[in-house]
This record gives structure tokens, sequence and C-alpha cells, in this order.
């Protein structure tokens, strides 16, 4: 399985952008799915995960601003990012994890970067 993200880029404060990530390989649906990001010299931290029944939950900095969703059809998530401010700044990445087969699998994706100037 692979998982691919893009939709990154640089935009102004304020500003929207959105991300993708598709995995390849195997059907994820029953998977729990999500967005990390890492800023330089930084930890990688949770910013939205959604369940396999479409449940979200985002950290309170992203609260209002950013929404994730997901097509179990496409094992695809999206990340639409509102109101961007430049702490937003860092690389996103994908994560995939879940169960099969009584075994747990934990994917992540490339990472894609976003860059918010003031």
């Amino acid at each position: 399985v692979q998982l691919q993200a893009s939709g990154g880029g640089l935009v102004q404060a304020g500003g929207s952008l959105g991300l993708s990530c598709a995995a390849s390989g195997r059907t994820l649906s029953t998977y729990v799915m999500g967005w990390f990001r890492q800023a330089p010299g930084e930890q990688r931290d949770l910013v939205a995960v959604i369940t396999s029944g479409g449940s979200p939950n985002y950290v309170d900095s992203v609260k209002g601003r950013f929404t994730i969703s997901r097509d179990n059809a496409k094992s695809t998530i999206y990340l639409q990012m509102n109101s961007l401010k430049p702490e937003d700044t860092a690389v996103y990445y994908c994560n995939f994890k879940g169960y099969d087969w009584g075994r747990r699998y934990e994917y992540w994706g490339q990472g894609t970067q976003v860059t918010v100037s003031s």
C-alpha cells in the first residue's frame, strides 16, 4: 500500500488550500485516516482524524478553519484548510491505520509542504 498526498503550496495568510491523500494497492475503507503536520524543528503533531464512519476530530488550533473528509470507495482523505495562518506552515502528512486479519497496519504519505506567508 502506498499513500500519495497532493495539494500543498504557498498561500497568503487568510487564504485556503486543499490537500488530498489517496491509497493505492488496496481499499482501506475501515481504517482511521488522519492528517499530521511537522514544522521545522518541531515534532509531528496530529491535526485532524476521521473514523471509518466519517466522524471527525480536530486539534483546537484548527477547529472551525479545517475540514477533514473521506471517500471510502476511493480510499482517499481530504483536508480543506481555510483562514490559514503563518503558524499553519508545515509539512503535512497523511496517515491511515487499522486492522486486517487481526494485524495492525499503519501507513504514511510522503508529506506535502504548506507555506503560509504573512
